[in-house]
């Protein structure tokens, strides 16, 4: 899988089983199975991505799979998408600790607040762990180029989950989405990838306005477009 990389490899799972563990990104007991749970199990889903994509990594956390992509595909440019600072500052230092800086780039921040670039839509959109599919598919299916994939890492329970949340996944703009398996004859079980191309953009519906006429003298809301419930006074 990982070629003549492997050193490299090693070198990122030394970081997760030290620095990883000290700092939470990954728990202590993960740490004596980080290859199998983690480094193969990201990096078997790189047979599905082809040659010299671009990839946005969602909810990077540790850099799962986005950093294992970047170790075994020096060919792909990838972006890794994280909203929290102490994640963030991680996936910096390993990205430079790992001389991945020339291909991989990390962003704080929201999948939702990236709509529209930058980065530009991506080729293939990747996510671990983050939410259920309908969520999912909601946050990552903008960040992709029409016609391009998310491919989302899932459990046992992929196929349940295509199946509740496939019309909310059709009126995202996505394709019907198709469990694959990836890995088999080198993992046991092999990883459950679920695969959604984005077949149309959706443009997601303005809010509705409230039913009460908005007092012009009263805050409506917190920068940013969404209330906090809190009031801001002006100052000058």
């Amino acid at each position: 899988m990982f070629g003549d990389r492997l050193a490299l490899a090693a070198r990122y799972a030394e970081l997760l089983v030290t620095d990883g563990v000290v700092r939470g990104l990954i728990g202590p007991r993960e740490a004596p199975r980080v290859w199998e749970r983690h480094l193969i199990n990201c990096g078997v889903m790189s047979e599905m991505i082809p040659i010299g994509a671009s990839v946005t990594d969602v909810g990077s956390g540790a850099g799962l799979p986005g950093i294992v992509l970047a170790v075994a595909r020096p060919d792909l440019t990838i972006t890794l998408v994280e909203p929290l600072a102490r994640r963030t500052a991680f996936l910096s230092e390993a990205v430079t600790a790992l001389g991945l800086d020339t291909t991989v780039t990390v962003v704080r921040g929201r999948a939702e607040d990236l709509v529209g670039g930058p980065p530009a839509a991506a080729d293939v959109v990747t996510a671990r762990a983050v939410a259920p599919l309908d969520r999912l598919a909601g946050w990552c299916l903008p960040l992709a180029a029409v016609g391009g994939r998310l491919l989302a890492l899932k459990g046992a329970s992929a196929a349940e989950e295509v199946a509740e949340h496939r019309d909310a996944i059709a009126r995202l703009g996505g394709a019907d989405p198709v469990v694959r398996l990836c890995g088999a004859g080198l993992i046991d079980p092999p990883t459950t990838v679920v695969e959604i191309v984005r077949e149309r953009a959706v443009v997601a519906p303005r809010p509705r306005p409230s039913g009460r006429a908005a007092d012009p003298g009263r805050s409506t809301g917190s920068a940013g477009g969404r209330g906090s419930g809190k009031r801001r006074s002006r100052r000058g």
